[in-house]
């Protein structure tokens, strides 16, 4: 019996020693066995690599201080317990998109001390708990937009000190309303947009220090979160009173220019040296300065000075405002370019210069002149051009000039408008020798997209077909040279509007299936009318029958019948 008895008591030891012993460690890893979690001790082993015999179930794991170079999809795989990882300075050079999209209990990721160039919107992807983000030290240039995306509702505390960055993704930065610290000191970062920081409610603390900012916009407050910038070249000011009330003895936000507070701390210039300059037009003008014809090209020339530098932008002779288009650009340097010249840009354009000071205007004449017109309508036939076939348009070729009156103001006609189409006539160029292609371009008042035709040299008239109904169109005509500089000449610009839409007629024919639901209800209507006439006709059969079958039998009278003579 005590054999027997040993014999079943072994088994049961050991099965209750293996249940009762820790998991094995991964080597060269610690595990406390005190810890309250399982914990993952791998700091400083020399590991290579993410060893691959990790506990999944695992909560908290520091990798810090080896040499691991690269993170893969695979080597946090199936870990949704963890909680806080730390992969602190190993030299990290890349990770792999979505390392991390299994940790999605994460709440504090360290990857500051690392080599990693660049963040993108699939490397931190799954981090949808993240609270706590460390990427200081590296030698990030660049971060996208996505890439804060998966916790940008989550995260209070990013740090980015200690890189490359010029810029930073603000509107992302913007989005994170949990956000109650942001460090960004020892970057190249110049601008920090008006409004950005006002996004962050919960915002404590933001560092700026030792960045190139030569303006900060206003930071909300009191209260508000406590700031730094020193050691940014800051521009001292009126734009920064704001900054000069805040400061008190001990802040190191210090002057770079004017040269008179060049090297002051700002706390200790007086408020009243801290001025702005109104601005000023140094210099206005049209290139070129002389008149020019339709259609070509324009640029006008604005330059204006102040303190701080005034912002630039112009008004057409309209009145409105001058935007960016296909026919418009705006230069960075303030300038404005008229790519075709038409009769509606002349006039005075406004040039207006800006600044926290005041602003200033200076108008710009511009002076378009109409392309001039032969005065023989019959300048067509002379020329000896007759339209030739082409596969990129189809360009009318029996046009022998152009309308009464019309030809002799213009050189290019639009007439035969419709709703949705018109016919383009112009005048053949006689002195532009080596033609290779006509040009045709125009746009809808509602559209600033240009649309281009292209017509064979000869041609002098073109159809222009799915036109917009009651809009107007600006069109030029140009003839594209085949060796010579400028590479096309304009042959003159119009300006034209389309009729309306005409109104839909109420007496349009029915419809097919209007028509086959009317033949089936008359059909019908057939059919009942035929079964309640056999239903009266039988009706009618019946009451007769009953009322015959009603009537008393009818009375006998006496009879005399005569046979052979005799009486009976």
């Amino acid at each position: 019996p005590r054999r027997a008895m040993a014999k079943l008591l072994v088994p049961l030891v050991m099965l209750g020693a293996v249940a009762g012993s820790p998991q094995r460690c991964p080597p060269r890893c610690l595990c406390p066995a005190a810890a309250p979690s399982p914990t993952l001790l791998c700091a400083r082993t020399g590991l290579l690599a993410v060893p691959p015999s990790l506990d999944r179930g695992a909560v908290e794991l520091r990798l810090a201080d080896n040499f691991i170079g690269s993170v893969g999809r695979r080597d946090f795989a199936n870990m949704s317990s963890l909680v806080h990882l730390t992969l602190s300075r190993n030299g990290l050079r890349r990770l792999a998109p979505g390392a991390f999209a299994d940790l999605r209990a994460l709440r504090a990721l360290h990857l500051d001390g690392n080599r990693l160039p660049a963040l993108n919107g699939a490397q931190l992807r799954g981090l949808a708990n993240l609270r706590h983000l460390i990427l200081a030290n590296n030698q990030l240039a660049a971060i996208e937009p996505a890439a804060f995306a998966a916790f940008a509702a989550t995260v209070e505390d990013l740090d980015l000190s200690h890189n490359n960055l010029p810029a930073l993704p603000w509107d992302a930065v913007a989005s994170m309303a949990s956000l109650a610290t942001l460090t960004l000191d020892h970057n190249l970062l110049e601008r920090v947009p008006a409004g950005a920081v006002a996004r962050l409610p919960r915002l404590t603390r933001l560092d700026l220090t030792a960045n190139r900012l030569r303006v900060l916009p206003p930071i909300p407050g009191p209260p508000g979160p406590s700031l730094a910038a020193g050691g940014n070249p800051l521009h001292c000011n009126c734009e920064l009173l704001w900054l000069r009330r805040l400061a008190e003895p001990g802040r190191l936000e210090s002057c770079a220019s004017p040269p008179p507070l060049a090297g002051r701390l700002l706390w200790a210039v007086p408020e009243e040296e801290l001025s702005c300059r109104a601005p000023s037009i140094a210099g206005a003008g049209a290139d070129p300065a002389a008149a020019v014809l339709e259609g070509q090209p324009l640029r006008l020339l604005c330059r204006a000075l102040g303190d701080p530098p005034p912002l630039l932008h112009w008004l057409g002779p309209d009145g409105r405002l001058v935007q960016n288009g296909s026919a418009r650009a705006l230069g960075g340097d303030g300038s404005l370019e008229l790519k075709v010249a038409t009769l509606k840009d002349h006039g005075a354009f406004t040039c207006v210069a800006s600044n926290a000071a005041g602003e200033a205007v200076a108008k710009v004449p511009v002076v378009v002149l109409p392309l001039p017109v032969p005065h023989d309508p019959q300048g067509f036939e002379d020329s000896g051009l007759v339209p030739g076939p082409s596969d990129m348009a189809r360009a009318g070729g029996n046009e022998s000039g152009v309308g009464a009156g019309a030809g002799a103001e213009r050189r290019i006609v639009a007439a035969e408008l419709t709703a949705s189409s018109a016919r383009i006539r112009w005048l053949p160029h006689r002195h532009v020798p080596g033609i290779r292609m006509i040009q045709v371009q125009y746009n809808s008042s509602l559209d600033d997209s240009l649309v281009y035709r292209l017509l064979p040299p000869s041609s002098r008239t073109f159809v222009l077909r799915d036109l917009a109904s009651g809009r107007d169109y600006d069109l030029c005509v140009s003839a594209l040279l085949a060796e010579a500089l400028p590479a096309s000449r304009s042959l003159g610009c119009v300006r034209f509007s389309t009729a309306p839409a005409p109104r839909a007629c109420s007496s349009s024919p029915p419809r097919p299936h209007f028509l086959g639901g009317t033949v089936i209800i008359v059909i019908g209507a057939a059919i009942a009318a035929s079964v309640l006439v056999f239903i009266l006709i039988l009706t009618a059969r019946y009451k007769a029958a009953a009322a015959a079958r009603r009537l008393p039998p009818p009375a006998l009278a006496s009879v005399c019948s005569q046979t052979n003579g005799s009486h009976g």
